[in-house]
């Protein structure tokens, strides 16, 4: 199964983006970024649209897609490795996650996603949750393998 993380924004050198790596480089599946940028000074309505757009451009035809959102689902680490791997099971060939901008996802977006999925209800930068989702994947992959790392 190959993996997607398509995420609003630019993420620079630094320390998330070192810890991004350090995770994905660990996980046993081919893991891809891919950014989408609205740069035209837009906002609202407007901005989420576009954005809109851009991200449903950037997912491949017949993912499987997962929008992290506030008002998503929350689970726990293992329940998130029995969804992954039930996906493995039912032969999805390619697991999307989104990541949006800072006014939230245009309803397309949702209506798009096979489901939503939530980190709490605190309120994240976005290149922090690009680090929680690379350290969950990883999880997942430990935890799937039967690996001491996970503690529930």
């Amino acid at each position: 199964m190959n993996i997607e993380i398509v995420a609003v924004g630019r993420l620079k050198k630094g320390p998330e983006l070192d810890l991004i790596e350090t995770y994905l480089k660990r996980c046993p599946w081919q893991v891809k970024i891919t950014e989408v940028e609205e740069k035209r000074p837009i906002k609202g309505a407007e901005r989420m649209a576009r954005e809109a757009d851009l991200i449903l451009d950037a997912i491949p035809k017949g993912a499987t897609t997962v929008a992290l959102d506030e008002r998503g689902k929350e689970m726990r680490s293992a329940a998130f490795a029995n969804k992954i791997q039930a996906w493995q099971d039912q032969g999805v060939a390619t697991l999307v996650f989104l990541i949006g901008g800072a006014d939230g996802y245009d309803p397309r977006v949702k209506e798009r996603a096979n489901g939503l999925i939530s980190f709490g209800q605190m309120t994240w930068p976005h290149m922090m949750v690009r680090a929680m989702l690379a350290e969950q994947l990883y999880r997942v992959s430990t935890i799937l393998q039967g690996h001491p790392y996970h503690k529930d």
